[in-house]
């Protein structure tokens, strides 16, 4: 300092520069909202990998590994996990921040029925605890719509995706759209169906799902039955795999009020994912299929 006070105008003038560099440096790191599903998890890399939205004149839908500074951002993150986060683009760098796991919601499902479960659920509990990513999968088996028993253990060594569906189900954006999931990746598995992955859409309504129905339904999208396996069996067998996945369901007046779930199972017969809802797009559900064949 030379001890000379500025003049009204030339203090303006400093003024002014010092909010274009404040301005300059608040608007260095650009922030755009991301969501998507978890493909996996690294802690001590402190990074995790989304198969996200695409966010318009930013990026594209595609998989990504996204870099935290704070491992706290990655608690209770697992592959099949829905995220939302803030992607920070600043200079060179990008990372994820405030990342939260979007809880699953059904806005479609009535709102008694979703009730009704709930009371169930509270008074007898699920068939049995479900099991956590990262568990060896029980070993079951089932008839599929060729009248071919199949067991989770003569799959070992390829991907297995599971879900649950039942042939009589009334809405569309349920069971229906739980099945086509897998119809639209059979032309992107293409080479490997039936080798390294395998469909099981599994029925809760054993009963009237006999193999006869389950291969007529199976027929909309000409699976395969050595690839895609429609399942049925016991009451009693198909309350166990459900209890497994924590696929819970109860009649209602001739149809039946459910949950959803899809999971993923490893070649070496570990679940990579259970996940709940269908607010996963086809993409998504294939990456993460595909990042465990990759394995």
């Amino acid at each position: 300092m030379n001890g000379r006070r500025l003049g009204g105008s030339s203090l303006r003038l400093v003024l002014a520069i010092a909010a274009v560099l404040l301005a300059a440096s608040s608007s260095a790191a650009d922030r755009h909202a991301m969501r998507g599903m978890v493909i996996s998890v690294d802690p001590s890399g402190k990074s995790f990998v989304v198969s996200h939205d695409s966010v318009p004149g930013v990026m594209a839908a595609m998989t990504m590994s996204f870099d935290v500074r704070d491992t706290g951002e990655l608690k209770g993150l697992a592959p099949g996990t829905m995220v939302e986060f803030t992607l920070v683009l600043d200079g060179q760098t990008a990372r994820a921040e405030q990342v939260r796991i979007r809880a699953y919601e059904s806005v479609e499902q009535d709102p008694l029925a979703a009730r009704r479960l709930k009371l169930l659920n509270n008074l007898i509990g699920s068939p049995a605890k479900a099991l956590a990513v990262g568990e060896p999968v029980p070993d079951f088996t089932l008839t599929d719509q060729a009248r071919h028993p199949v067991s989770l253990s003569q799959l070992r060594g390829a991907v297995v995706a599971v879900n649950f569906i039942y042939t009589s189900c009334a809405l569309p954006q349920f069971c229906f759209r739980t099945a086509s999931q897998f119809g639209a990746l059979l032309k992107r598995f293409n080479g490997q169906l039936g080798k390294d992955v395998v469909f099981l859409t599994v029925t809760f309504d054993p009963v009237r799902d006999q193999p006869e129905q389950l291969a007529q339904y199976a027929s909309q999208w000409k699976a395969d039955p050595a690839a895609w396996h429609f399942l049925t069996g016991t009451v009693a067998d198909i309350q166990r795999v459900c209890g497994i996945f924590g696929l819970d369901f109860f009649p209602d007046e001739g149809l039946i009020n459910h949950s959803s779930r899809t999971a993923i199972i490893d070649r070496r017969g570990r679940l990579v994912a259970n996940i709940e809802g269908n607010q996963f797009s086809i993409t998504q559900l294939g990456d993460l299929v595909d990042a465990a064949r990759r394995r």
